[in-house]
């Protein structure tokens, strides 16, 4: 099984006339993935690889179930464009787009939470289950994502794109295969943390492990380790934190808008003593994460 998508998932993209969204388009398409519409205002009647265009989410929700929609279109049109996929009804938003306004992501997160969607990003490069499907430009090309990541048993979830397909690589080599990968976004404010999808995983009879790839800032490895404590979590989690350098820098920024080092409780020395306090194991390196989850299953 898998979590949030599946092969009958159905996906639209909003911006889809876009130079990356067309490209983006084309390699969910050659992995398997439902793309049935596409939507840019004013291009409305064109055709994206024989994807119809409309002018309005409306429009294609008008005609067909629409599970999931990915959104790449600039900042200043972002809010707008996730705020019609909403209340048009779409239960999963993967939005790409990043250097967003905070205020206006939460605004999003806000009416998603209301109108129980979920939001994956933004600043992120969405998500895939092996051999089922990839929403957004997760692995790139189709052919270089299915070498990388291949179905099993471990979840994964990483605030930085790369890293969650270079983890996925590294437990693939190690001959362990994925239930679904999450690139959740290294933005300050995501619409899905990691206690906010591990219930997901908990819930999924096929994920028997979760693979973490984190970095300085924010408070979301915390919210994790209460999370796996509390709620007394079956699966093994391992997680390797990046940037430990940053400790001995307050207030470097790490790539993300998220990984701003804002006080103590932001380092992360401090983040990797709460991880292993609940429990959860902690790699020192990207290639000893096979390992450390193969002791957690045992």
């Amino acid at each position: 099984m898998s979590i949030l998508i599946t092969k009958d998932t159905t996906v639209i993209v909003q911006g889809i006339t876009g130079r990356e969204a067309v490209t983006m388009t084309r390699e969910m398409m050659d992995y398997g993935t439902k793309v049935i519409g596409g939507v840019t205002p004013g291009r409305g009647g064109r055709e994206i690889h024989g994807v119809p265009v409309c002018d309005s989410v409306e429009q294609l929700t008008n005609k067909t179930r629409v599970d999931a929609s990915v959104i790449s279109v600039p900042p200043a049109f972002t809010r707008d464009a996730a705020l019609e996929a909403i209340e048009a009804g779409i239960k999963l938003l993967v939005i790409i787009t990043e250097n967003i306004p905070r205020y206006e992501v939460a605004q999003m997160v806000e009416l998603a939470n209301m109108r129980g969607a979920k939001i994956i990003g933004p600043n992120c490069l969405g998500v895939l289950s092996p051999g089922e499907a990839k929403v957004g430009n997760l692995g790139g090309r189709a052919e270089d994502a299915k070498k990388a990541f291949v179905p099993g048993s471990i979840g994964v979830m990483s605030r930085s794109g790369g890293m969650t397909t270079e983890i996925c690589s590294t437990l693939t080599a190690a001959g362990m295969g994925q239930s679904t990968a999450v690139s959740i976004g290294g933005d300050a404010i995501i619409g899905s943390s990691y206690a906010e999808l591990m219930p997901l995983f908990e819930a999924d009879p096929d994920t028997k492990a979760i693979a973490i790839y984190s970095e300085p800032g924010g408070r979301m490895e915390a919210d994790l380790a209460r999370w796996v404590k509390e709620n007394k979590s079956r699966l093994p989690v391992v997680a390797f934190m990046a940037g430990r350098f940053m400790d001995e820098m307050p207030g470097m920024r790490f790539g993300h808008a998220g990984t701003i080092v804002e006080g103590k409780a932001d380092t992360t020395a401090e983040k990797i003593e709460r991880l292993r306090e609940a429990g959860i194991g902690v790699a020192e390196r990207i290639e000893d994460i096979p390992k450390l989850v193969q002791q957690g299953l045992a």
